[in-house]
This record gives C-alpha cells, sequence and structure tokens, in this order.
C-alpha cells in the first residue's frame, strides 16, 4: 500500500555512516536488567531471548536520546546510542537501507550491495535519501548481513534486549526489482543474528509481511501509525499484542488509543521524534 513514510531523519546514524564509522564494534556499556516479567522464548535453537513487556509504557527515542519520562518501561533508541538502565531496550538499525549521506561510502567500498537501475545509477528512497541495499541474490544478501550483522552485535554489546530492522518495505521503492521474497530471506539472516546474540527481533511495519514472521524470524513488532492506518489487528494478532506503536498525529493517536490502547503499548511522538526540551517536542500514551 503507498503512503506517506513517517521514518524520522536519524542524523548522528547518518553522520556516523557516511564515514564507514558503523562497521567499528560497538564500545562495549552495561545496562541493568529491564524491570518485569517478559517471557523468555527460544528462537533458532540458539540462546534464549526476552520479548518485550506487552502493554508496557514506551518511548520512541531514534531521533535522539533523553532520560525517558516517568512510567516508561520500554524505549527506542538508534544504534549509535546507550541503552537506559532498568528498561526493556530497543535498537534501531536501518537495515534494508543506507543512511542518508552514506551513498558514496558504499559506492565506494561495496559498489555491488547497492541495487542499480538500468544506468547503473543507485535506486534511492527519494523520500528519505536513502539507497536501497540490493537483497536480490544469496550472496549479496550474505554480504550484507556481514556488514549490519556488525551494527546488530554491536547493539548486544551495549546491552540492548532486543533490535527493530527498518526498510523491510524497501521492495516497495525498487521499481520492482526486489520481491517480498528477497527480503523475507535477508530478514532470516538478520533475526537470525540478532538471536546468536541473545537479543529478540522486532518486525519494523510492512503489515503486508505478517503473514510471512514465522518464516522471517520476528518475536514482535514496531508499527509507525497502525492507528492512523487501521493495521493495529494484523499485527497484534501476529505477535500476540507484542506490539509498539507511534502514533505522530492526533487522529491516528485517537483511533489507536480507542482500539487498541488496553492491550498495545502506544506513544505519541512529533515527527522528527526530538529530544525532549527541543522545540516541538511531543510525548503522549493513552
Amino acid at each position: 500500500m503507498h503512503r506517506d513514510r513517517r521514518r524520522p531523519y536519524r542524523a548522528l546514524g547518518a553522520a556516523l555512516a557516511a564515514t564507514g564509522l558503523l562497521l567499528a564494534a560497538a564500545q562495549t556499556s552495561s545496562a541493568a536488567a529491564p524491570a518485569g516479567t517478559a517471557p523468555v522464548v527460544e528462537n533458532h535453537a540458539v540462546q534464549d531471548v526476552t520479548l518485550p513487556p506487552a502493554h508496557a509504557d514506551f518511548d520512541y527515542q531514534i531521533g535522539g536520546a533523553y532520560t525517558p519520562p516517568k512510567g516508561v518501561k520500554a524505549v527506542s533508541r538508534d544504534h549509535t546510542a546507550k541503552p537506559a538502565d532498568g528498561l526493556y531496550n530497543i535498537c534501531y538499525v536501518n537495515a534494508f537501507q543506507a543512511q542518508p549521506n552514506a551513498l558514496e561510502w558504499w559506492d565506494e567500498h561495496h559498489p555491488r550491495l547497492l541495487l542499480r537501475d538500468d544506468e547503473g545509477e543507485p535506486v534511492m528512497d527519494t523520500d528519505w535519501d536513502e539507497a536501497i541495499f540490493d537483497t536480490s541474490s544469496a550472496g549479496r544478501r550474505a554480504e550484507l548481513a556481514r556488514i549490519v550483522g556488525r551494527w546488530i552485535d554491536g547493539c548486544a554489546d551495549k546491552g540492548y534486549q532486543a533490535v527493530e530492522l527498518d526498510n523491510l518495505d524497501s521492495y516497495e521503492r525498487s521499481d520492482d526489482r526486489l520481491d517480498h521474497a528477497d527480503n523475507v530471506a535477508f530478514a532470516k539472516l538478520l533475526t537470525r543474528r540478532a538471536h546468536d546474540s541473545g537479543m529478540a527481533a522486532g518486525q519494523k511495519n510492512a503489515a503486508d509481511m505478517v503473514g510471512r514472521r514465522k518464516a522471517m524470524g520476528f518475536d514482535f513488532a514496531v508499527t509507525e501509525q497502525c492507528g492512523q492506518y487501521k493495521e493495529c489487528e494484523q499485527y497484534a494478532k501476529a505477535y500476540d499484542d507484542r506490539v509498539l506503536d507511534v502514533e505522530y498525529d492526533a487522529k491516528g493517536m485517537a483511533n489507536a488509543c480507542r482500539t487498541w490502547g488496553d492491550r498495545l503499548s502506544v506513544v505519541r511522538r512529533d515527527l522528527d521524534v526530538k529530544p525532549r526540551g527541543e522545540k516541538g517536542y511531543v510525548f503522549a500514551h493513552c
């Protein structure tokens, strides 16, 4: 389904990606174990991972980390940031597209991993100025997984309990050069890497892919505007209510709270997910 995509710009991650520093091993830092008794599940017969708590107050901080508001139990932050002590921490990774301003680095070091048009130019997500990764072959998927996998490992090293893998729906912007199967196969490699690192793996958006969640290996979902687009039910059924939804306007928030506020984790944030204290910051729960 075509829509205006509401994924905020991540300036810090973009700057690091542009210089190739995202490939370096992350510095290890400690984070206290999250409160609550979220169940532990075993995926891929590797090791236990802890799922996010259902219907927990949630904050979405991928635009910049700050002290979470009182009562928040789960938080999502960019993988360049440290997790929040004592909470359930989800690590944001842009897994299917290059960060803004990173095209030159990818073109120099891994040109074959960028999807190309008939003239050999990178196929771009023009909404966010991001080059799309080429997931069309097993060889390219394996190479990409080695790079993205280092970012995932870095999340685990910092103490995150889970990772959300953004742009699963990159095939929608590929001019039919990619399809569902390509991204399903790549997602499976990434969720396995997350599980091997001891973290749960979250599906990010792409409601039309929910039916293939078992093949992909996802454990929960992070959604944007499922209330606005009336998709919350699909995610809730697939993930047993372990859904963390971000709404960006009053209408979507009202719908999400009215229909799913007693079952899912719903937060309203400003479109740029600004840190608290900056002009335009918005934060609200049902």
